[in-house]
């Protein structure tokens, strides 16, 4: 693991260990600061070590949450848009390989823009089982894995927010990144020795 931090590190992350998602929690939370602008990146990560419910619950922030039940499509883009430029955008990875390239794919694309460019800090969650070996092992996994499991979360979502289920194979990754190095200190990944999302 101390080899895998190191080789991140040159990378310009800043880099957590988490034994689990308690921990990671604990690590997580300690970010996210009164009076700040919060943005989101659909992750199921995020959710599983009880951070979205954190979040959503806070109100010293300013929150962007396009999952907001009752919103319009066209408030859920705005928001999505406003994510873009925030304090911290806080969102999972499909893959981290372990010469630390961040491997994503989006739909809509707010998620892997964020990454790149935009907000101050990006929090991502990164479970142990998203680590991969090499770009290739990221990219496989965006398509067999992470892709095919967030069509059925995002059509679940829409339908639980009163909308049409949309997404299929053809959609659900129309817009992919990777990430081989970024800003000193400006990415911080929450590595946790636990499977997390998909």
């Amino acid at each position: 693991m101390q080899e895998l931090i190191n080789t991140l590190e040159a990378c310009g992350y800043k880099v957590h260990s988490a034994k689990d998602k308690n921990e990671a929690f604990e690590i997580s939370k300690s970010y996210i600061q009164s009076s700040m602008s919060i943005g989101l990146g659909g992750s199921t990560s995020v959710q599983e070590i009880g951070l979205l419910d954190y979040i959503t619950s806070k109100e010293d922030i300013t929150l962007y949450n396009q999952y907001e039940k009752g919103i319009s499509i066209e408030e859920n883009t705005n928001r999505r848009r406003q994510g873009m430029l925030t304090d911290l955008f806080v969102t999972g990875t499909n893959a981290l390989t372990k010469d630390g390239k961040l491997v994503n794919a989006d739909g809509s694309g707010n998620r892997v823009a964020a990454m790149i460019f935009g907000p101050k800090n990006v929090l991502v969650i990164v479970g142990k089982n998203k680590i991969v070996d090499t770009l290739e092992d990221g990219f496989a996994r965006v398509m067999d894995v992470s892709a095919v499991k967030n069509i059925n979360r995002m059509n679940n979502k829409a339908i639980e927010m009163g909308k049409e289920p949309r997404h299929n194979l053809d959609n659900i990754a129309n817009k992919f990144s990777y990430i081989k190095a970024d800003e000193k200190d400006r990415i911080i990944l929450v590595l946790v020795d636990e499977d997390l999302g998909f």
